[in-house]
């Protein structure tokens, strides 16, 4: 196994792995305008600074925050699970799909969740998709390995 930055499924990788920093680093911006928006903090010292209240619970916040947490939860298990995926020569064509469906899916997921709701279970089916990816790539990983 000889690897390069050269490899056109290790650019892919990087690309993609780019991307979805891009969009996890994209989320706390995003929490706090919302919080702008509906004037609900989490801080007092916000709250009394940027003229709202303490409100954990608002429901547009709640979603934000909430999909940011499920980014936190599911990007980095790609990073290192897509990497160790690389060391065991996967078809370039089936690997690239793999990693632009995954972050399709992280992107939509959150487009759905925090920014348009819509109704599930279309959530639920690109959370499934995604999911199933980063385990695909896991039980190749342990089956290449192990065996």
């Amino acid at each position: 196994m000889n690897l390069s930055i050269t490899d056109p499924v290790v650019q892919a990788f990087i690309v993609h792995s780019a991307i979805l920093a891009v969009k996890l680093l994209a989320m706390s911006p995003l929490t706090a305008l919302m919080r702008l928006t509906y004037k609900c903090f989490a801080n007092p010292e916000d709250a009394k600074f940027l003229g709202g209240k303490v409100k954990l619970d608002h429901p547009s916040v709640e979603r934000v925050r909430r999909a940011h947490l499920n980014d936190l939860e599911n990007i980095p298990a790609f990073w290192v699970i897509g990497a160790c995926y690389l060391t065991t020569g996967p078809s370039a064509a089936f690997a690239i799909l793999l990693f632009r469906l995954f972050t399709v899916c992280r992107i939509v997921h959150t487009l759905v969740y925090a920014v348009v709701p819509f109704p599930q279970p279309t959530r639920a089916i690109v959370f499934l998709i995604a999911s199933g990816i980063n385990f695909y790539m896991g039980l190749q990983v342990l089956l290449f390995y192990m065996i």
